[in-house]
């Protein structure tokens, strides 16, 4: 059995072979980065689409209501207590609805998580390597 010697690297050649890996490492985290930025996007936009779906609601609330409420006054009749149920309803649909988008826009729900982490694992890996 012969043993081959292992090769062994000069330190340029260490140094390169570490500016590739560093190289790597940081188009990696880029593109991550970059995935979950569009996933919090499209996040921002459904919730632009809920706070939008919610204004449109209480809007036809605040219709109904006013509607019911003259009916109400102006004949004592139950027609306008059926149109004042439809617009709380409503109302209380357009709330659910606000809610919801406001919650979605929180910044706590919109901070890179994943990349972030994944970037401090990153981070002492290479702290680790070099040590």
């Amino acid at each position: 059995m012969s043993v081959e010697p292992r090769a062994s690297k000069s330190v340029p050649e260490l140094f390169g072979d570490l500016m590739q890996e560093a190289t790597e490492l940081l188009r990696a985290e880029g593109r991550l980065i970059r995935a979950e930025l569009s996933d919090k996007v499209t996040q921002v936009q459904i919730a632009g689409g809920s706070l939008a779906a919610g204004a449109i609601c209480l809007l036809v609330a605040l219709i109904v209501l006013a509607q019911a409420l003259v009916i109400a006054l102006a004949k004592m009749m139950e027609p306008g207590w059926a149109a004042l149920i439809v617009g709380v309803v409503l109302a209380l649909i357009g709330v659910a609805l606000l809610y919801k988008g406001k919650k979605n826009l929180d910044p706590a729900n919109l901070t890179p998580t994943r990349t972030a982490e994944q970037f401090r694992k990153d981070s002492k890996l290479v702290r680790e390597q070099t040590q």
